[in-house]
């Protein structure tokens, strides 16, 4: 296996060259993810090295994206940039859901067209997740742009005895599909629980799921061959997937709270469709997992949802980021503001860094074996943050620092900002003499030695309506904008 993996990587390394790609694998060290179709942290062997193909599941676009969609966007965001660093070529693909039933219910409560309903709130999904690095996908399929592929899907899945026709509507039929409950591992009465069906005459089963419904004239529909309708939410990114990727691809993924019923349908709806094994459409299945609000569910009634499009206004966007990235992306992720303080004071000391000693990017300046040990560990966030605190305080060669600091924010997304801008709005610190602060802590130190107290006061208090706090350390005082 370890021949077969180094001769793998050695043939891929020479395409690469002949084709002018730079391939920065390190072929000593191999990149990690828990599955969610197996249910344990793998080795990741891509499809075709060549090309790395991921797809996510995107927003259903009919309100603002709150901070659990966010949370999806900044997490793939983040596996993609570390697939680009390790691989010569990635193609993302991330839907809008632009016909669901929300969706029509959100155009009626607003009296609006539905197509200007799902381009305005596309339009702004894409601006928010942009303010927070989120880079833009290769692919962006909507869901009504693949209307004939759903049909034909369907149509294969009639063939072959795995769906039905019944009073208008063509259903998917479960337990004509053996594998169903792989992904998510429950029993038939959590599958029938969890998806909360509709117990409906046209059903032959209760767990089985639409996969095309009938529209009425005052909603949108397509001609098929069971009647003008829509489609069921999940045979979206099946056709999306395939039509894309192509079969199997490499990563699959979304919010946990997609888990199941939507991936679990995906996965039979598709692998039934062509008679094939669950990791035969997605070899590995990526979920984030869930975010709370000071330690609550996000709920409407308790009035803590968070939108994207207000939060980019109260907080600097790269802190919302790397608050996002805090948590492990599988684990619950608490957002709170004693969070966001914290990551604040850890991006103000990189900046701060990254001000007095500008980054110069040079060849030689290189991410260190342990960022990217801790980025190929299943994105090991929490460890990469406790490593950039770490090599903060190592400061041997402060221009190389900030050199690799910024060789680090480019794969993270993180250190953008130019540090002039990044203290302008709520710092100042850029417009601060800092020689003249130092010199008046020079002078305050030596009032205090000579008991002259009214002296050390004033300069403390000069120095507070400045916006300086000082901290009286063993080391002597420290200050800080704030």
């Amino acid at each position: 296996m370890c021949i077969k993996k180094h001769t793998t990587r050695r043939m891929i390394f020479l395409l690469c060259l002949r084709r002018g790609f730079c391939y920065p694998l390190r072929m000593s060290q191999d990149i990690k993810l828990y599955n969610s179709l197996t249910r344990q942290k793998e080795v990741f062997e891509p499809i075709d090295a060549a090309h790395i193909r991921v797809y996510a599941c995107g927003p259903t676009v009919y309100n603002y994206a709150h901070i659990g969609n966010a949370r999806m966007a900044v997490i793939f965001d983040l596996w993609v940039r570390v697939l680009r660093h390790a691989y010569p070529k990635v193609t993302y693909v991330t839907n809008i859901t632009d016909i669901e039933d929300k969706i029509i219910d959100a155009a009626k409560a607003e009296g609006k067209p539905i197509a200007e309903i799902t381009q305005k709130y596309t339009n702004i999904y894409n601006q928010d997740m942009a303010s927070l690095n989120v880079l833009p996908p290769d692919i962006q399929p909507l869901a009504t742009g693949h209307i004939p592929e759903m049909i034909a899907l369907i149509e294969a899945l009639i063939n072959d005895d795995k769906a039905y026709e019944n009073d208008g509507h063509v259903l998917f039929n479960v337990p004509a599909y053996a594998n169903y409950g792989a992904l998510s591992g429950r029993s038939r009465d959590e599958q029938i629980a969890g998806a909360r069906v509709e117990v409906a005459p046209y059903k032959k089963d209760p767990a089985d799921f639409v996969l095309w419904k009938p529209s009425t004239p005052d909603q949108p529909g397509w001609d098929s061959p069971w009647g003008r309708g829509r489609p069921g939410w999940h045979i979206e990114c099946s056709a999306m997937a395939e039509k894309h990727l192509k079969l199997p691809f490499d990563i699959h993924g979304g919010g946990a709270d997609l888990k199941f019923p939507h991936h679990e349908n995906e996965i039979a709806q598709s692998c039934a469709a062509h008679n094939t094994a669950p990791e035969k459409f997605a070899k590995y299945w990526v979920h984030n997992g869930f975010v709370m609000v000071e330690g609550q569910k996000m709920s409407k009634s308790l009035s803590n949802v968070k939108l994207v499009h207000d939060m980019v206004h109260e907080a600097h966007p790269e802190i919302i980021r790397l608050t996002l990235l805090s948590s492990h992306y599988r684990q619950p992720l608490d957002y709170t503001e004693n969070s966001l303080e914290q990551n604040k004071k850890l991006l103000d000391k990189i900046y701060k860094h990254l001000l007095e000693y500008p980054a110069i990017q040079t060849d030689q300046d290189n991410i260190p074996t342990e960022v990217l040990d801790a980025l190929y560990d299943d994105l090991n966030t929490p460890a990469l943050i406790a490593i950039l605190n770490q090599i903060l305080k190592n400061q041997d060669d402060p221009q190389k620092l900030s050199n690799t600091l910024k060789r680090i924010g480019n794969i993270i997304g993180l250190f953008q900002e130019e540090p002039q801008e990044w203290f302008k709005n709520d710092h100042d610190l850029a417009d601060i003499d800092k020689d003249y602060v130092d010199n008046l802590l020079i002078e305050r130190t030596k009032a205090r030695a000579e008991k002259n107290f009214k002296r050390a006061d004033m300069i403390r208090d000069e120095l507070a309506v400045m916006g300086i706090e000082i901290e009286d350390t063993p080391d002597g005082p420290k200050w800080k904008k704030v």
